[in-house]
């Protein structure tokens, strides 16, 4: 019997190495398949239960050793959507279906995949080369926030404008600044001559600068911040300003360091073309140079009019700092100056960033988050079990999904490549056909030694 188990063996052999085979052709031929991992085959040997000194050798059985925690190359595609993973972890994606009726829907069971070339289809939603649809967040173009989760659509839609309600502004005030009269002033601004007063000295107040007395202030004052806001129809409004001190610290007298912030209530601002308006704040400093009052980063500036249109209040964030320190050139240096309204706007171009936020550009300049790319991990990625079009199913080998990206990030305008390195797989093939050869002798040489036996008979 043992030629006869000798024969069996090879056939497992043979059964074996065709196995290897198969998964080596898959390989190659997968190999310029984007986001493709190769399936490499392990070999066990099953030992017949025998006394210790009969043990012989066992037949031989194939099994499929998934690499799908082995990263393949990333490659710039230039196409803006597509995305590739670098690190572990999958795109979760869905697949279309389609009803009797012909009406459209989309799976609610997730697959899994490292195939990233996404791009939009006709109705906007992302979906690979293989036909599978990319799952995330969306997201609140105004908060950021996530309003939903499903297939990631990217609409063509105009966004409406916002209105400006916050300006952020950092800057440092000069110790003396350089004005125009500093040399009858000595930099400050005092009442008009016509009696009028424009000044807050401290706390709040009201005050403004009628067209007659507005080239004085601007020869008692340095020039401001310079920017652009919006209403709610999205209009741009031109607002600048000029920074006015309007106090020294005199210990004697018991005053600070005080300045005021005047806008004009007119694009234009030479001479006496426009009149100005006090934001309505005594802004006070140290000795030292650090703003003492307000006490609070927020300063509302209320009922902004500028060329006869209302913007409503506009709020004064100074959360960056506000100083007065010495300054050669005597003049205003600005650290940050920004706000946040935009005009209406179409989609121009997105971006992917390393976090998976989806980013459109629109034609009004803003940068808005439109999505989140979902991406899933597993204790065992190699547990899934390989579907159709380059996706995974969750398996109880490969455990339950866990969202995030932990370490990984993700890499705009690029595509993962196969794993399969085509020279690796030819040196398994000879190896394997070399095997295989030595089977089949093996098994003319079993088939003789039968031959014979059967011939002692005759």
């Amino acid at each position: 019997m043992d030629v006869f188990s000798a024969l069996q063996t090879a056939v497992s052999g043979l059964k074996a190495q065709s196995f290897s085979l198969n998964n080596i052709s898959g390989n190659i031929a997968n190999s310029q398949t984007t986001g493709f991992k190769r399936v490499d085959t392990g070999f066990v040997d099953m030992i017949p239960d025998r006394d210790a000194r009969q043990q012989s050798s066992g037949s031989v059985a194939a099994y499929s050793e998934m690499t799908n925690s082995v990263q393949g190359n990333t490659v710039s595609t230039g196409v803006s959507t597509n995305m590739a993973l670098d690190g572990q972890g999958f795109f979760v994606v869905r697949k279309k279906t389609t009803d009797a009726a012909g009406s459209e829907s989309f799976s609610g069971s997730n697959l899994y995949t490292r195939r990233g070339d996404f791009s939009p289809d006709k109705d906007g939603y992302l979906v690979n080369g293989a036909g599978s649809y990319l799952i995330g967040a969306s997201l609140d173009p105004v908060t950021g926030q996530t309003v939903g989760t499903g297939p990631i659509k990217i609409s063509n839609a105009i966004i409406p404008a916002k209105a400006t309600t916050t300006i952020t502004y950092s800057a440092n005030l000069p110790k003396s600044p350089a004005t125009a009269n500093v040399a009858t002033t000595k930099g400050l601004l005092s009442a008009f001559s016509d009696g009028t007063d424009a000044r807050v000295t401290s706390g709040t107040g009201t005050g403004s600068v009628s067209q007659t007395n507005a080239q004085t202030l601007i020869d008692s004052s340095v020039a401001g911040p310079a920017l652009t806001i919006y209403t709610s129809s999205g209009a741009p409004v031109s607002v600048q300003t000029r920074w006015a001190k309007v106090a020294a610290a005199d210990t004697a007298a018991g005053t600070s360091d005080t300045w005021n912030l005047f806008y004009a209530d007119k694009a234009s601002v030479s001479g006496n073309l426009t009149s100005w308006s006090n934001v309505g704040q005594a802004f006070t400093f140290s000795a030292s140079g650090q703003m003492t009052s307000p006490a609070s980063s927020t300063v509302p500036v209320r009922n902004m009019t500028v060329d006869g249109i209302n913007v409503g209040q506009i709020n004064l964030d100074l959360g960056g700092g506000l100083t007065q320190y010495a300054s050669a050139t005597g003049t205003v240096t600005t650290n940050d100056l920004k706000q946040n309204g935009y005009a209406s706007g179409t989609l121009n171009s997105v971006d992917v960033g390393e976090n998976g936020v989806i980013t459109g550009k629109y034609s009004n300049g803003s940068l808005i988050g439109l999505a989140r790319v979902e991406v899933a991990q597993f204790v065992n990625p190699d547990g899934l079990k390989a579907d159709s079009l380059g996706n995974y199913q969750q398996t109880v080998a490969s455990g339950e999904a866990i969202s995030g990206l932990k370490d990984t990030t993700v890499v705009g305008a690029n595509v993962e490549q196969s794993n399969t390195d085509i020279a690796a797989e030819f040196s398994k093939m000879i190896v394997t056909q070399q095997a295989y050869s030595a089977n089949t002798r093996v098994m003319s040489t079993a088939q003789t030694m039968i031959s014979d036996l059967l011939n002692v008979i005759r």
